[in-house]
């Protein structure tokens, strides 16, 4: 078969060859014709080719020549109005923010009023005369009833969170020191009443026994707290450990301790008083503002800080700085309950919002105005005080990671003396020292029948995860260093998780408190978000993030949260509040979609420009009842000066059609509608066929709008306005999806 393929190819190039004149040989005239021919049509096309190539550079010159101009005489309109724009976007603006400024006038002074009028008892937080004298009462009163104490705690903790909030707002640095002494005097005192009611309870352990086990265990709890005791009176070395099953909480005990006159204490908080301690122990405490220490935040390193040898009244300042100091070393072990070395806890020993997120605060400035002023969208930019020694080395990094749903204190006591009846007596020994750790684990180990020394095998825990609070991923522990005032992951084993049963157990060297906790930003970058209308003053922000999905809806002035899957958030579900209180719900919970000055160290950002960013959320908001807005692919595509997101017009509350939408560039300078849609191939600044450019984005919206459709944008209300942008700036979905 391969020699007869050979021999047709020979056979057909002998042909070939036979056919072409050989050297020398003169051409026929048929030849020279064709030849003649062939000649004629090449030139003929490379001239065609020239012609059409060159009349292809003239369209395109003259098409160049022809957006050049439509460009220009776009520009030249833009700049003619531009004033007029900018102009009418600063006065709604301006309307709008001294509307709310307004309203929130006279919603103080109405609640301060409706206070007045129905005055409970509790003291003014702000007032430091009044709220010294409700803790001195407090804490001399001898009530120990569980029932009564919970009570006057849930008071104490309403003006807990009080406190916290006239720290978020004060500006006054003297003022901030004052709240901020009794907010962690009156912290520490409700953890002192928590010592004395577990101390009564102790003390009469023999008359609860549990028939079956022969000790006695006890749960108490409301909404603020769950309190499980358990007394060893049986004292038997095969016990192992005991499951609260009824809030799913359980401890495991090593033998050297199953045969020890003890108490086990597990307190869940549903609150967390020591990671505002922690927060304090990293930053720099010598500041002049105190906002931060309630709300979560980092002192900025460029704050004036009072200097040695300033003022007289520098040097107050720096007194009182230095008092507080002192007063929150003392106030860590009393809220903790104990230190490292285990020391005694003294019943007498109580003798002692979310952050808003960059560009929040409204600014009534133009994108124009805003490039030209001095500043930064937000607060200056915080960060963290220098920290020295090794005792922060393994702390827990509190802008990583986030405690959620409280925290667990465990201990183990000394058991109380228990009464004696006799003839109808009953005999107890009383003890002045209060409720006594018991000091596990000793450097010099056990000895368990007058024989050898053992060494004190770690003690284990269980929980469950708090129905109030989802976790994204599998959560992390953390134990409380009472002495470094941080929370460490160190010293913790045997971690296990049942995802199914939301269960975490895990063992510590020591009996410490402890808390579960989640990466901050565990949900970011998103995936997409849309902002969409429902009707007037009424619209849903959905929100697809990186593990998370859940939509916000918006009406007036109040939000309600539609997680999309997933359980926990019981608190949440189905509850309209503020912005401000949903932000800080939502965080709480361990659903964050809210960033700060430190969010950009830990996920990964478009790297827009703040301002142009910040004016693009405080029009979106104007227009946010009549138009629906949209992430875009191309946002990531025109570079950090520009924006591009979707929008259109949009009635109802049916989803918005995929062929409405339509993309914008919004940039320092002005706005245009894009020629691309989300699919094309490639970006292009060319802006649509038959558009215009506009100063301002809402300007440049108006024109692909209905007269209804303007109307209902501009009859927007100011509290609806300010809610939405308050979202948008808390979330800066342009920035981080």
């Amino acid at each position: 078969m391969r020699r007869c393929f050979h021999g047709y190819i020979d056979a057909k190039a002998h042909l070939s060859f036979s056919m072409s004149p050989k050297k020398g040989q003169k051409l026929s005239k048929a030849q020279k014709a064709k030849r003649q021919q062939e000649e004629e049509e090449r030139q003929l096309r490379e001239e065609e080719e020239a012609r059409l190539q060159a009349e292809r550079e003239e369209q395109e010159r003259l098409e160049r020549e022809r957006k050049q101009k439509e460009l220009e005489r776009l520009e030249l309109k833009d700049r003619e109005r531009r004033e007029e724009e900018l102009n009418e976007l600063r006065q709604l603006l301006e309307d709008n923010h001294t509307a709310v400024t307004k309203w929130k006038e006279v919603y103080m002074e109405k609640a301060m009023w409706e206070r007045y009028l129905h005055s409970d008892g509790s003291p003014d937080p702000a007032a430091q005369r009044d709220m010294n004298t409700y803790i001195t009462l407090w804490r001399d009163d001898p009530e120990v009833d569980i029932t009564s104490v919970l009570k006057q705690c849930k008071l104490a903790l309403k003006l807990v969170e009080d406190l916290e909030c006239l720290l978020r707002d004060v500006t006054d640095p003297q003022e901030g020191q004052k709240y901020q002494e009794v907010l962690i005097n009156l912290q520490e005192l409700i953890h002192s009443k928590h010592l004395l009611t577990t101390e009564e309870f102790l003390k009469r352990a023999s008359e609860n026994i549990d028939t079956e086990t022969g000790n006695m265990q006890t749960v108490v709890k409301d909404d603020n707290i769950t309190l499980c005791l358990w007394a060893n009176l049986k004292k038997d070395p095969r016990f192992k450990g005991l499951n609260f099953e009824e809030v799913s909480l359980g401890f495991q005990l090593p033998k050297q301790l199953a045969v020890s006159d003890i108490a086990v204490r597990i307190l869940h908080t549903h609150y967390d008083h020591l990671t505002l301690l922690a927060r304090m122990a990293q930053l720099n405490i010598h500041t002049p503002s105190c906002r931060s220490f309630a709300r979560g935040d980092v002192i900025p390193a460029d704050a004036d800080l009072p200097e040695e040898g300033g003022t007289k009244e520098d040097r107050e300042v720096k007194d009182d700085n230095e008092t507080q100091q002192l007063r929150v070393d003392e106030a860590v072990l009393s809220i903790q309950g104990l230190d490292e070395r285990k020391s005694t806890v003294s019943s007498q020993s109580g003798k002692n919002c979310l952050q808003p997120a960059e560009g929040q605060e409204s600014q009534i400035q133009t994108q124009m105005e805003a490039l030209s002023a001095e500043g930064d969208l937000a607060c200056p930019s915080a960060q963290l005080s220098a920290v020295d020694g090794g005792e922060y080395a393994q702390a827990v990094d509190l802008r990583q990671y986030t405690p959620l749903g409280g925290v667990f204190y465990y201990d183990v006591f000394y058991l109380p003396p228990q009464a004696h009846h006799v003839n109808g007596w009953e005999i107890r020994q009383l003890l002045n020292k209060g409720l006594q750790v018991f000091p596990y684990p000793t450097p010099e180990g056990f000895s368990l029948d007058d024989k050898e020394v053992v060494a004190c095998p770690p003690v284990g825990v269980s929980v469950m995860l708090p129905d109030s609070v989802v976790f994204l991923e599998t959560p992390q522990v953390a134990r409380w260093d009472a002495t470094g005032k941080q929370w460490k992951m160190d010293g913790i084993t045997d971690v296990s998780y049942d995802e199914e049963e939301a269960k975490v157990s895990f063992k510590m060297a020591s009996f410490q408190a402890f808390v579960l906790m989640q990466e901050t930003y565990a949900n970011f970058p998103f995936q997409s978000w849309e902002l969409r209308p429902l009707g007037q003053d009424s619209a849903v922000f959905k929100v697809n993030g990186a593990l998370f999905c859940l939509s916000i809806m918006i009406k007036g002035d109040q939000c309600m949260l539609q997680p999309e899957q997933g359980k926990g958030l019981s608190q949440l579900l189905g509850k309209w509040m503020s912005s401000q209180a949903l932000q800080k719900a939502m965080l709480n919970g361990g659903i964050n979609i809210f960033v700060n000055e430190y969010t950009e160290k830990y996920v990964s950002t478009c790297g827009k420009d703040p301002l142009t960013e910040h004016a693009a959320y405080e029009q979106m908001a104007l227009f946010a009842s009549a138009c629906a807005f949209s992430w875009s692919k191309w946002n990531t595509k025109c570079g950090a000066e520009h924006l591009v997101m979707q929008a259109c017009e949009h009635h109802g509350p049916a989803p918005v059609p995929k062929d409405s939408w339509s993309c914008y560039l919004l940039g320092a300078q002005r706005s245009q509608k894009l020629e691309i849609t989300e699919k094309s191939e490639a970006f292009s600044l060319d802006h649509y066929p038959d558009s215009e450019f506009h100063s301002t984005f809402i300007h440049m919206l108006q024109d692909n709008m209905s007269t209804a459709g303007i109307t209902r944008a501009r009859e927007s209300s100011y509290l609806f306005v300010d809610t939405v942008q308050s979202l948008l700036c808390a979330s800066r979905p342009l920035m981080y999806s």
